[in-house]
C-alpha cells in the first residue's frame, strides 16, 4: 500500500511543484478557502491556542490572526512541495541570510553548531544554508510512515549536503563526526512538547507553564556546541530573511535548562512580533495542567 500510495502522489506533488511561483500561490488560495472555510482543519485546536496565550486580544483580533495563519500554513505547504524541483537560484533569491559571518565565525573557531529553531515563519527552506558554508549539516526529523515518502525528503534534503537523521541517531552519527574532526551544523527544531511525565524541565512559555524539550541543550553540552538561534522573518509572499544570534559559545558554563528557557525567549519575541507565522495547529500547551509539583 505504502508504494500504491507513493506511485499515485508522487505526479502529483511533481506537478504542482513545477508550477510558475504566480499559479502555486494561486493553488495555496484555494487550499485556504477549503482548509479554513470548508474543513476548518485544527480550527478549534488554533483559536484555543491563540485565546490561552492573547488573553487581551478581542474576538476580531483572533480571528485575524487565525485567517492570516491558515493563509501562511497554506502557503508553507505548497512551498515544501516546491522544494522537489526549486532552482538553488531561485531559492538563494528567495531565503536570504543577514549575517552569515557569524556561522563563519564560529567555522574559524573551529566549533561545531547546535542550531536551534522554533515552528515560525520557514524552515522548509534553511537547508539552502549549507550552500554558503563548509558545516557539515544534519537535522533531527522525526521519520515519516511511508518509507518511499521518507526516502523522497531525505533526496530532496540531500540536494543542498543536508542529512536527516532520527534522534536515536543522533548521538552516535555526531560521536563519530567529532571522532573525525568534522565541523557540523545541528537544527534542532525545539519548541515541541515532549511526554509529561517523562519532561526533565518545565517553565512557562506564551505565559503557560508547559513541559519543554531539553534535547538540542543536552546535546549542545556534551559535544561542546556552539548554541545558535535562527529567527526568520517573512519579508513577501515567497520571501524570507533569516538572522542568527549567538545563545552561547561555551554551553557548559551555563547550569541545566538556562539555554532552553533563552530559546524560548526568542520564540516568545519572534511570536509577539507577527503571531500569524507560528505554527498553531499543534497542541503545544495541552499538558498545562500537569505540571508536576516540584515545577510549580
Amino acid at each position: 500500500m505504502q508504494l500504491l500510495a507513493y506511485i499515485l502522489l508522487y505526479p502529483v506533488l511533481w506537478l504542482i511543484s513545477i508550477l510558475p511561483f504566480r499559479l502555486l500561490y494561486g493553488l495555496s488560495d484555494v487550499v485556504h478557502f477549503f482548509m479554513y472555510r470548508i474543513f476548518k482543519y485544527r480550527k478549534k485546536v488554533v483559536k484555543s491556542n491563540l485565546r490561552l496565550v492573547f488573553p487581551e486580544k478581542s474576538a476580531q483580533e483572533i480571528e485575524d490572526i487565525c485567517s492570516k495563519f491558515y493563509h501562511h500554513l497554506c502557503d508553507m505547504i505548497l512551498e515544501a512541495i516546491k522544494s522537489m524541483t526549486i532552482s538553488e537560484a531561485s531559492m538563494k533569491k528567495r531565503y536570504k541570510f543577514t549575517n552569515l559571518e557569524l556561522i563563519h565565525d564560529l567555522e574559524a573557531k573551529k566549533k561545531s553548531i547546535m542550531l536551534m529553531c522554533a515552528h515560525y515563519g520557514s524552515w522548509e527552506w534553511i537547508f539552502i544554508l549549507q550552500t554558503h558554508i563548509n558545516h557539515k549539516g544534519y537535522a533531527v526529523y522525526k521519520r515519516l510512515a511511508n518509507k518511499y515518502f521518507d526516502k523522497l525528503v531525505k533526496r530532496i534534503r540531500a540536494k543542498y549536503n543536508s542529512h536527516l537523521i532520527t534522534t536515536k541517531e543522533t548521538y552516535g552519527i555526531l560521536g563519530e563526526s567529532q571522532k573525525k574532526g568534522e565541523l557540523t551544523i545541528n537544527g534542532f527544531v525545539s519548541d515541541q512538547s515532549p511526554k509529561a511525565h517523562k519532561a526533565l524541565h518545565w517553565n512557562e512559555f506564551m505565559g503557560v507553564k508547559v513541559p519543554m524539550y531539553v534535547g538540542a541543550e543536552t546535546i549542545a553540552k556534551k559535544f561542546d556546541m556552539a548554541v545558535v538561534f535562527f529567527s526568520v522573518k517573512r519579508i513577501k509572499r515567497g520571501y524570507y530573511q533569516t538572522t542568527f544570534e549567538t545563545i552561547t559559545e561555551t554551553p557548559n558554563e551555563f547550569k541545566d535548562f538556562k539555554i532552553t528557557d533563552n530559546f524560548f525567549k526568542l520564540v516568545e519575541k519572534q511570536i509577539h512580533e507577527a503571531p500569524q507565522y507560528y505554527l498553531w495547529t499543534h497542541k503545544r500547551w495541552k499538558h498545562r495542567d500537569k505540571v508536576p509539583a516540584e515545577f510549580q
